[in-house]
This record gives C-alpha cells, sequence and structure tokens, in this order.
C-alpha cells in the first residue's frame, strides 16, 4: 500500500498543533513531546475501555518513523490490541497534517501497555466487553 493510500489504525483520540515552544535544537518537535500526546490519547482509550482509573506501565516497539514539524497538526489514533484481566494494550499511531493544510502522514507509532487501578491504586479487573457504555465500541459522537 502506498503511502498516500495508507489509513490510520483506530479511532482519532486526540489532535493538537505542534508548536514552536515544543522544539528540539534541530527545529523540529521534540520527540518528549509526541510520545506524551500519544500517552495522553492512550490513557483516554484506555481508561473508556476500563471503565476506572489507569496507568501506563509500558512503552513497546516505539518507532519515529518522520519528524513533526511547528505548525503540524498531530492527529493521535488508538486501538485496543488485547485486554487481559487487569491490563491492556493500546496501539497509537500519530499523524499530521503537514502546515495544518498540506498532505497526511504517519510519523509515530507504539504500543502502550495500561493497568487498570482502583481508588487505592490496586489493580482491578477490566470489564468484559459486553458490559460497556455504548459510547466505547461506537465512537466519541454518540
Amino acid at each position: 500500500m502506498s503511502e498516500l493510500q495508507e489509513k490510520a489504525k483506530g479511532r482519532l483520540t486526540t489532535r493538537t498543533v505542534a508548536m514552536p515552544g515544543d522544539t528540539n535544537p534541530s527545529g523540529d518537535i521534540f520527540g518528549g513531546w509526541v510520545v506524551s500526546q500519544m500517552d495522553i490519547a492512550a490513557g483516554i482509550c484506555a481508561g473508556q475501555r476500563a471503565q476506572s482509573r489507569v496507568v501506563t506501565v509500558a512503552l513497546d516497539g516505539m518507532s519515529f518513523i518522520r519528524p513533526v514539524k511547528v505548525g503540524d497538526i498531530l492527529g493521535v489514533y488508538t486501538t485496543v490490541e488485547s485486554v487481559g484481566r487487569t491490563s491492556m494494550n493500546i496501539l497509537v499511531e500519530a499523524w499530521v497534517r503537514r502546515g495544518r493544510i498540506g498532505h497526511r502522514e504517519k510519523v509515530t507509532e507504539g504500543m502502550f501497555k495500561f493497568v487498570a487501578i482502583d481508588e487505592t491504586g490496586k489493580s482491578t479487573p477490566i470489564p468484559k466487553e459486553e458490559d460497556l457504555p455504548d459510547y466505547v465500541n461506537q465512537g466519541f459522537d454518540d
């Protein structure tokens, strides 16, 4: 599949604009800022799936594919890849729209692992899919 035909996997979870204050010494957006945006989106996705508080416990297979530039719109897409008893893996892809109106391309991807926790900070079971509210599986517009 060519880059022009490639589509984001998952649901658009967050969108923001890369600003000058987020640059590294080379003038590109700092990779840590991108990871932070991805963790925020993954946390939203994981929290909705768990229906509880969640914590990030691991990042696996992080790939920085292309730089993010000042003025790019960063869209972060998330998919629940797998669910265990108290943990889950969230696939996260970050895409940009160059210069707010230019072409769209994937810039970063990674797998984020979360654990559901209760109010005391102890791990707690993740509900079965059939017990989730409709909006979790249908999208943010519901």
